[in-house]
C-alpha cells in the first residue's frame, strides 16, 4: 500500500488496478494485441484508459501492412461518436519506419512518416493513382472518408505504401505534400476529385507530372521542378514560390509553354521575378497571338534586390494583367536572380493599362526613396489612384499618397496623421504619411502568404 503513488491512493479503484498503473508504453503494447473492436472498449475502463487511448492506438508491422493498418483505422472510425475510438494511431514498420496518422475534423488526415533518423538520403519517386476503376472492392465500408490529405516525410521506405493506400481516397479533393527529403519525381494520375493540390519543401524534388482535369488550385514552393501538367486546367489559384530558385539546370526554353497555358485564367497568382524573366519571356515572345492574364485579380510578385531595385520586369508582367485588383511585392535579397536573364521584350500589352487596381502592398525594400520610385513607375501604366501600403522598416506600415491629392486623400480615409516623412526629390509627386488605423481590407494579406 505504501508503494502506491499518493495521488492514486484517493482513487480505490486505482489501488486494486495494478495494470491501469503500468507505463504509457506497456498499456499500448497491450492495446495494440487487441482486435480493433476489442481495443476501443478499453476507454471504458476507467479515465486513465480513455486519455491513453485519446493520445494514440500504437501497432507494430512491417511496411507491406501500412495500407491495411490506416484503411482499418478509417474504417472503425465512428465520427459521430469519437468517445467509442481514437483519432491517433502510431505504426511501426521495419527497423525504423514510423507512421502517425491523425483524423481531423472536416475529414482530414494527417499522414506523418517523419523519424529521428539521420540516415543519408535515398532517391525516390511517388506515384499516386485516384482513379475510380482502380478501387479494389473493401469488405468493410469505412465511416470516414478522406477529403484532405496531408503527406508529411515520405521517405524510400514508404512511398510504395503512400501509393497504395491513397489509391483507394476516391473523395480526395485536397491534398497536400510536405518536407518529403529524398523525393525526385511525383506522378499524380486522378479522374476522381481531387481539385487542389500543394507541393511543399521538398529540396531534391526536379520533375512533376499532373493528370487531373479537376483540379482548380496547383501551389509549390521550394526549388522549381520541371511541371508538366498534360491537361490544360485552367486553374484558377496557381503559386510558384520559387525564390530559391531553378531544381535543375536544364531548362530549355519551351519547358513552361504547358504551365504558361495552364495559368493562364488564374485569379490568383503568385510568381518569382526571374521565373518570369527566365521562362515566361520567351514563351511570350515567341507567341503570335495576344496572350495576357485576363482574370487575374490578386498577385504577389516576388522580388530580389541585386545591385539595387529594378521594376522593369514588374511593370513588363503587369501589362499583361488589365483585370488586376490587388498587388502585393515581396523584396527578398536571398532570392534567387538570374543574371544572365534577357531583358524582357514583350510586345504583347504594350497599350494595356490598370483601370481596377484597389491596392498595392511593397514589404521588403530597403528604403523609402524606392517605394516612392516604384509608386512613380506605377503611374505609367494604372488610370486610378490605388491605396499603397509601404513598409520599408518592417514595423510600421505607412501609405504612400499622391502628393497633388494629399488633402482629398487624408479626407477620404479620415484616419492619416500628419505628414512623417517624404523624398528628397521634390520632383516626386509621392509622399509617406503614416498609417494609425487601417481599414480592415487594407491589412489582408496575399491569399498564399503565410503558408
Amino acid at each position: 500500500m505504501n508503494n502506491i503513488p499518493e495521488d492514486q491512493r484517493e482513487n480505490p479503484v486505482m489501488e486494486g488496478d495494478m495494470i491501469s498503473r503500468m507505463p504509457d508504453e506497456i498499456l499500448f503494447h497491450i492495446i495494440s494485441l487487441l482486435p480493433f473492436e476489442s481495443a476501443i472498449q478499453t476507454i471504458f475502463l476507467s479515465n486513465r484508459w480513455r486519455l491513453l487511448w485519446n493520445l494514440a492506438l500504437v501497432q507494430h508491422g512491417t511496411k507491406e501492412e501500412v495500407a491495411s493498418a490506416v484503411s482499418g483505422f478509417l474504417t472503425n472510425f465512428n465520427e459521430h461518436n469519437p468517445t467509442k475510438n481514437t483519432r491517433k494511431l502510431r505504426f511501426h514498420f521495419g527497423k525504423d519506419g514510423i507512421l502517425s496518422a491523425i483524423i481531423a475534423p472536416n475529414n482530414k488526415l494527417h499522414l506523418d512518416f517523419s523519424t529521428e533518423s539521420q540516415d543519408l538520403v535515398t532517391q525516390f519517386g511517388l506515384e499516386l493513382e485516384l482513379n475510380c476503376e482502380n478501387l479494389v472492392h473493401q469488405p468493410t465500408t469505412p465511416s470516414f472518408f478522406v477529403k484532405t490529405l496531408n503527406l508529411i516525410s515520405v521517405n524510400h521506405l514508404s512511398n510504395e505504401a503512400v501509393s497504395s493506400t491513397v489509391s483507394s481516397f476516391q473523395f480526395l479533393e485536397n491534398l497536400k505534400i510536405t518536407d518529403c527529403n529524398g523525393l525526385t519525381s511525383l506522378c499524380i494520375n486522378s479522374n476522381t476529385k481531387l481539385q487542389h493540390l500543394t507541393v511543399f519543401d521538398c529540396p531534391q524534388l526536379t520533375y512533376i507530372h499532373i493528370k487531373s482535369p479537376k483540379l482548380k488550385s496547383f501551389r509549390h514552393r521550394g526549388l522549381l521542378p520541371s511541371v508538366w501538367p498534360e491537361f490544360h486546367y485552367n486553374l484558377a489559384d496557381a503559386m510558384f514560390d520559387s525564390r530559391q530558385g531553378p531544381g535543375f539546370s536544364s531548362f530549355k526554353r519551351c519547358d513552361f509553354d504547358p504551365v504558361l497555358l495552364t495559368i493562364k485564367n488564374a485569379k490568383i497568382l503568385t510568381l518569382c521575378k526571374w521565373t518570369f524573366e527566365v521562362l515566361i519571356c520567351p514563351c511570350l515572345s515567341s507567341l503570335r497571338a495576344e496572350f495576357q492574364f485576363y482574370n487575374l485579380k490578386e498577385l504577389w510578385w516576388i522580388d530580389d534586390s541585386n545591385e539595387g531595385y529594378n521594376s522593369d520586369s514588374l511593370i513588363s508582367f503587369l501589362k499583361l494583367c488589365p483585370s488586376l485588383e490587388r498587388l502585393f511585392i515581396t523584396i527578398d535579397p536571398e532570392s534567387y536572380c538570374a543574371t544572365s536573364a534577357a531583358t524582357c521584350s514583350i510586345k504583347v500589352g504594350m497599350h494595356t493599362k490598370l483601370r481596377y487596381l484597389k491596392v498595392v502592398k511593397l514589404e521588403g525594400f530597403t528604403n523609402q526613396e524606392e517605394e516612392i520610385t516604384l509608386a512613380e513607375r506605377l503611374q505609367e501604366i494604372v488610370t486610378v489612384d490605388p491605396v499603397i501600403l509601404a513598409t520599408s522598416d518592417g514595423n510600421r506600415w505607412w501609405s504612400l499618397v499622391n502628393d497633388a491629392e494629399n488633402k482629398s486623400k487624408l479626407q477620404k480615409m479620415g484616419n492619416l496623421e500628419t505628414l512623417a516623412s517624404q523624398s528628397s526629390e521634390t520632383k516626386c509627386s509621392y509622399k509617406l504619411v503614416e498609417e494609425v488605423k487601417h481599414k480592415k481590407e487594407l491589412l489582408l494579406e496575399h491569399t498564399h502568404m503565410g503558408l
